[in-house]
């Protein structure tokens, strides 16, 4: 009799232990959402140089730009249950809204070029989400994965000679200048909090850090003169949004 009790009481015991863990969380399943907030867009390695036959290459000196404002982020996914309490997410996401740099300038003992520009635009992230329910309608979660996006630099349009430059012969003016694209590949990290309002409807916050390879630019500014670059790009993500878990 004692063995047929303490039979039954490991089989209930291991029932609702089974029961818990297959428990369905309340955050697992399909989601989409949608988020805006701050985008800053960090580019480094600015340096143009410039190369003309029979000449020697030149080097104008570039500081580091800084561009930005609201993104509008567009993301789906899927969470499962992998135990009590914890969650696994399989996302993606796409950045709609396309930043755009200032002009900036070059400078070295010849003068500067200026009226160059950078943008950043098409951003897809795809990524893992684990993440801990702090309470059945509370998540906090990581963030990692690939990203990509696409740089669009304008060369430079206008040359300013300094007073040696003219003194040897160089003239200040406007010039041809065009542009080019190019997709860069890189990483996501990010933190993030989501809370279940009512039914599906839930209400989150991230912050996201972003950085890419660099890419090779190459154009002819006229006179048989190229100018080549390779910047660095990084990129920052403070978001707040809403969505439905289906």
């Amino acid at each position: 009799m004692k063995s047929a009790k303490l039979l039954v009481a490991l089989a209930a015991t291991g029932l609702v232990a089974t029961s818990a863990f297959a428990q369905k969380s309340a955050f697992e399943g399909f989601y989409g959402q949608l988020a805006t907030g701050y985008e800053s867009n960090n580019a480094s390695n600015l340096n143009n140089t410039t190369t003309t036959p029979g000449e020697t290459p030149d080097t104008w000196n570039t500081s580091s730009q800084s561009f930005g404002g609201a993104p509008l982020v567009i993301g789906l996914g899927y969470n499962f249950s992998v135990a009590p309490k914890w969650v696994l997410g399989l996302g993606a996401d796409y950045s709609a809204i396309s930043q755009k740099s200032s002009t900036y300038s070059g400078t070295n003992i010849g003068g500067s070029l200026s009226g160059q520009t950078l943008e950043a635009s098409n951003r897809f992230n795809i990524f893992i989400t684990p993440g801990y329910e702090i309470d059945k309608d509370k998540l906090v979660y990581l963030k990692a994965g690939y990203s990509s996006l696409t740089l669009k630099n304008t060369a430079p349009n206008y040359y300013s000679a300094s007073p040696a430059a003219i003194a040897m012969g160089s003239t200040t003016g406007s010039f041809a200048s065009g542009s080019q694209t190019s997709t860069v590949s890189g990483y996501v990290v990010g933190l993030g909090y989501k809370q279940i309002i009512t039914g599906g409807f839930f209400g989150f916050a991230e912050a996201n850090y972003m950085s890419y390879g660099k890419p090779s630019f190459s154009q002819s500014i006229g006179g048989g003169t190229n100018i080549t670059s390779n910047p660095s790009v990084n990129s920052y993500q403070l978001l707040i949004g809403a969505g439905y878990k289906f």
